[in-house]
């Protein structure tokens, strides 16, 4: 990415990942949710309702946990237990092709990933959905298009995330602070292995 970038680009820190990768081309600023522009956007309504309902959940279980924190885990569990079913249902549902799970460089400022798909313009807008592994939770959002770079393999592209709900920053915030931790933990496995080799 040009140096123009790089000040903005520091104050996220970045990984590289395999997800789930649906891009759409906009014409001109766009005038409704990024969700709406990919298959199974008219769940929309209902997604939001659950939205609110698992806010409501979570503030009733910090409740909880004052009196009761045996129940409150339990309670907690379930929850996330009935959020990762319906992850998965949703996923079954609408599943990705191959050639959609791409290697990507990620952050809460935006991402860069190889593509043999038509260029856009720099400047332009593109609405992406992102299917983060391996909790298959979606983030949907509209970039920007602030650089592009010739490879070998095709064309990189750098995209900013753009006018982005903080909800969904916040979820790929928690990814990358997952896989952050993840890596450091097969890190430190390996070096134990290694100290264990004679």
């Amino acid at each position: 990415m040009p140096s123009e970038h790089d000040p903005e680009r520091r104050q996220f820190y970045r990984i590289e990942d395999r997800v789930g990768l649906e891009c759409r081309q906009l014409e001109g600023e766009p005038t409704g949710p990024p969700e709406t522009l990919f298959e199974g956007g008219e769940t929309l309504p209902l997604e939001e309702e659950l939205r609110r309902h698992d806010a409501e959940i979570r503030h009733q279980l910090g409740l909880l946990s004052e009196s009761d924190r045996v129940l409150s885990q339990l309670a907690r569990a379930l929850n996330e237990k009935l959020d990762t079913v319906a992850r998965i249902m949703t996923f079954q549902q609408n599943p990705l092709q191959d050639s959609e799970w791409v290697h990507v460089t990620l952050s809460e400022g935006g991402l860069s990933f190889i593509t043999t798909d038509p260029v856009p313009e720099l400047d332009s807008l593109m609405a992406v959905r992102l299917t983060l592994m391996p909790e298959l939770s979606q983030v949907a959002a509209y970039t920007r298009v602030v650089s592009v770079d010739a490879t070998d393999d095709g064309t990189r592209l750098h995209l900013q995330f753009h006018n982005m709900e903080d909800a969904e920053r916040q979820q790929i915030a928690r990814h990358v602070l997952r896989l952050q931790a993840r890596e450091r933990q097969q890190a430190r496995q390996r070096r134990e292995q290694h100290g264990d080799t004679p």
